[in-house]
C-alpha cells in the first residue's frame, strides 16, 4: 500500500477514536435492567430455536473438514498430473511440491476436525 494511503487511513482511525466516546450515552438503572432483561430473553429464544442437539455443529465441522481435505487433494492431484503431462522432465520437481501441498492441506483438515472434537469434548 503507498504511504499516502497509509497516513489517510491513520487519521480515520484516529478520529474515530477520539469521536467514539463523544457519542456515548449514559444509561440509568432502568434502562440497563431492562437491556438485561431483554438480552436474557434473547439468549432464551436462541438456546430455543438452536435445536435441541448441541452437538450438530461440530459434527457439520467434522464433516466439511473431511470434504475440504478431499477436494484440496483432488484439486492438488489433477494440478501435479496436468504438470507432469506437459513438462515430464520436471517430474521430481512436481512430485516434492505436490506431497508439500497435500501435506499443508491435510493439516489444516486435521486442525479443523481436531477443534471440532474439542468442541464437542469441552462444550
Amino acid at each position: 500500500m503507498s504511504s499516502k494511503l497509509i497516513r489517510v487511513l491513520a487519521v480515520v482511525a484516529v478520529l474515530f477514536a477520539i469521536t467514539a466516546p463523544a457519542f456515548a450515552q449514559q444509561l440509568s438503572e432502568v434502562q440497563r435492567g431492562q437491556l438485561a432483561m431483554e438480552a436474557a430473553q434473547a439468549k432464551n429464544q436462541a438456546i430455543v430455536t438452536a435445536g435441541a442437539n448441541p452437538r450438530t455443529g461440530p459434527g457439520l465441522g467434522i464433516g466439511l473438514s473431511v470434504v475440504g481435505i478431499g477436494i484440496g487433494l483432488g484439486l492438488i492431484g489433477f494440478a501435479a498430473l496436468s504438470g507432469v503431462a506437459r513438462q515430464p522432465e520436471q517430474v521430481g520437481t512436481i512430485r516434492g511440491l505436490m506431497i508439500l501441498l497435500a501435506a499443508l492441506v491435510e493439516g489444516a483438515g486435521i486442525i479443523g476436525i481436531v477443534f471440532s472434537f474439542a468442541i464437542i469434548i469441552l462444550g
